[in-house]
């Protein structure tokens, strides 16, 4: 489980098919092999390590099903990604329960300033919009993000100056694909609202 509360920005530094290797600023002594890394929100499994400059480099294997949902199957060698190491007990919950299973892609739709954040307008494929409400919870690439407000399938967030800086989203533009994680309890709440008498 993770909290979408990215603490890394690492970089593709090689790609072989459905195999990635990363560089992170992550000490490559606390990453075990099979550990999970939440990689732009898909949580992948550490597959090969090895420390690198003062960080580490770690390969991931990427299932196909993965690469049809997610934006993984468009990486390429220096590709800055959100990274998040696994929530630990006694960790602070700072942002919600994300569990790393990406549900699909939203589109950025455009980008305005507000104050001193950036206003994203996303559009969300029409059978996960239905599990996005205002002041509800999304993933999007990973990072923990509150959802301002919702028109059929189009919502927007306000992402504040410390995550654009720490984050991928200062480098996004207007029709860039986002991996988007629906609300845990919004996706079990109308699941179980579809067996009501």
């Amino acid at each position: 489980m993770f909290t979408g509360l990215v603490s890394d920005v690492g970089e593709v530094v090689a790609r072989d098919g459905g195999r990635f290797t990363l560089q992170t600023a992550y000490d490559a002594a606390t990453i075990p092999l099979g550990a999970s890394i939440a990689c732009d929100g898909v949580c992948l499994t550490v597959t090969a390590l090895a420390p690198h400059g003062k960080g580490a480099r770690f390969t991931v294997d990427v299932s196909n099903e993965t690469r049809a949902k997610t934006t993984l199957d468009a990486w390429q060698p220096g590709r800055a990604v959100n990274l998040e190491r696994p929530l630990r007990a006694g960790d602070e919950l700072g942002g919600h329960i994300v569990s790393g299973h990406v549900d699909g892609r939203a589109r950025v739709v455009s980008i305005t300033p507000d104050g001193e954040s950036l206003r994203f307008l996303f559009e969300a494929p029409e059978h996960l919009a239905i599990y996005i409400a205002p002041k509800g919870s999304v993933a999007l690439d990973g990072t923990s993000l509150t959802v301002n407000e919702v028109a059929g399938a189009r919502f927007g967030v306000n992402i504040i100056p410390h995550t654009l800086t720490q984050t991928t989203w200062g480098r996004k533009k207007p029709g860039d694909e986002i991996n988007l994680e629906v609300d845990l309890f919004a996706r079990y709440v109308a699941r179980l609202m579809e067996f009501r008498p």
